[in-house]
């Protein structure tokens, strides 16, 4: 994937997260819709946790490595997007074709914010270490724990939707630079 335009490595791997996402919406359906936005972040942040665990240890006891564990930051980030657009009253069990075009909207609008702001930044996250993605990963997450604690109110802070839209994104930029360092 290296030495292709940006926006091209993120498609494709958004696109790995995406084709999980699929499957598993066909092996279980919308199951995932039964949790609250904050065990959502929960979710995230276990993955997130075990990432810089095997940063640090650089030994897994459990055959999944970093890479799935982004996977699975990504998904879980766009499926809390998805979780904060429905109502509280809304089916849990959504038909597999609007679980995944809702799916494909929150990434979408995702990959619109990732574009701005790589452009903004001047891709600044290609000299990032992953280790540091991983890092900003935690840190958004506790802001969205801490926010979550207060009903979602904030005085001058970005809401809970632009922290999981960040997250998405560091967990995206992450894989593209692991793939690129697989390739070296």
């Amino acid at each position: 994937m290296d030495n292709l335009p940006t926006s091209l490595q993120y498609d494709h791997a958004l696109e790995l997260c995406v084709s999980l996402f699929r499957k598993k919406t066909s092996d279980y359906g919308t199951a995932w819709r039964i949790l609250r936005t904050s065990s959502l972040t929960d979710q995230i942040f276990i993955k997130a946790n075990r990432i810089r665990t095997l940063q640090e240890v650089e030994v897994a006891k459990v055959d999944e490595g970093i890479v799935s564990e982004f996977i699975g930051i990504v998904n879980y980030s766009l499926m809390a997007l998805v979780q904060l657009e429905l109502p509280s009253d809304y089916p849990l069990d959504l038909p597999p074709e609007e679980a995944n075009e809702r799916f494909h909207k929150a990434a979408e609008e995702t990959r619109d914010l990732m574009l701005k702001k790589n452009h903004d930044y001047g891709e600044a996250w290609r000299d990032m270490r992953v280790s540091s993605l991983t890092d900003l990963i935690l840190m958004k997450l506790l802001r969205v724990k801490q926010i979550e604690d207060n009903n979602g109110k904030t005085i001058v802070s970005e809401g809970i939707d632009a922290n999981y839209m960040d997250i998405a994104n560091y967990a995206l930029f992450a894989l593209i630079l692991l793939d690129e360092q697989e390739k070296l």
